[in-house]
């Protein structure tokens, strides 16, 4: 099992340095700020951001809606390119999309003409003739016994685990969540919550997930990150220097909380 990254302080604007100084970042932001034209003029909607994420770490990015969270991650993701500043993953400036990065949506975007197993089989980079890593996915998802179902015919979190699959079918390194169990129920969103943890303790990922949910960055992250409203800044970076797996109801889970609303309120 894994363990906090490091001891929980808060650290705020400046150079965000990785959380093991021995291994070079996973992922790198360097004085990225994001524009968009909207009526012709231009929107600041992120403004100089510095953060260095190292290899195996899940890091949570929170902040009020609108404040740029999602267009981080797409940006990351190679969806988008920063206005200024650069992005690195693994010294290697992104310029693009690329396998190494899988990301999971707010909705699942499956294929409502594709089967579970089809659907998994598009992520993966021989075109699904690998039947091995097929089955190796849909078990580590827990669904091998829906192979054959359609997303119509799935529950809110199955779609969202065969969402995941396709995701980690072409083996990244890293994992992009961009609030991907907002739309769940509670008990199912506490259900998938453990699988992400599960996932990302076997699977070694290095994993930065977009969420509203305070409990739930508190409950997965080994580093919090909080932005500003728009355009967003890093107004904080909090270290969650808890043990795994971890109780909502302790003590200390509620001290990472508060300061996580201490933060918000301040921005």
């Amino acid at each position: 099992m894994r363990d906090g990254y490091c001891a929980g302080k808060t650290e705020t604007s400046g150079k965000i340095e990785t959380s093991s100084a021995q291994a070079p970042p996973m992922i790198e932001l360097s004085n990225v700020s994001k524009e968009f034209m909207v009526g012709g003029k231009p929107l600041s909607a992120l403004r100089n951001l510095n953060l260095a994420v190292a290899s195996g770490e899940f890091v949570s990015i929170i902040g009020q809606s609108g404040c740029g969270k999602t267009t981080l991650l797409r940006m990351i993701a190679g969806l988008e390119q920063p206005s200024e500043g650069l992005i690195k993953v693994e010294g290697k400036v992104v310029k693009g999309p690329s396998r190494d990065r899988g990301l999971v949506f707010q909705e699942p975007r499956l294929f409502p003409w594709a089967t579970v197993a089809h659907n998994i089989k598009l992520g993966l980079p021989d075109r699904g003739r690998n039947q091995e890593r097929l089955w190796a996915l849909l078990r580590l998802v827990g669904l091998e016994d829906f192979a054959d179902a359609y997303p119509r015919e799935l529950s809110g979190g199955m779609a969202q685990r065969a969402a995941l699959a396709r995701a980690l079918a072409g083996s990244p390194q890293i994992l992009l969540l961009d609030e991907p169990l907002g739309a769940l129920d509670a008990v199912t969103r506490l259900k998938m919550q453990a699988q992400l943890m599960r996932i990302w303790q076997e699977s070694f990922l290095t994993v930065a997930a977009v969420t509203h949910d305070l409990d739930e960055a508190v409950l997965l992250s080994t580093r919090i990150v909080v932005l500003s409203p728009r355009p967003g800044t890093i107004k904080g970076v909090i270290s969650v220097d808890l043990p795994y797996p971890r109780d909502r109801t302790a003590g200390d889970f509620n001290i990472y909380r508060q300061q996580l609303l201490d933060i918000l309120e301040q921005s």
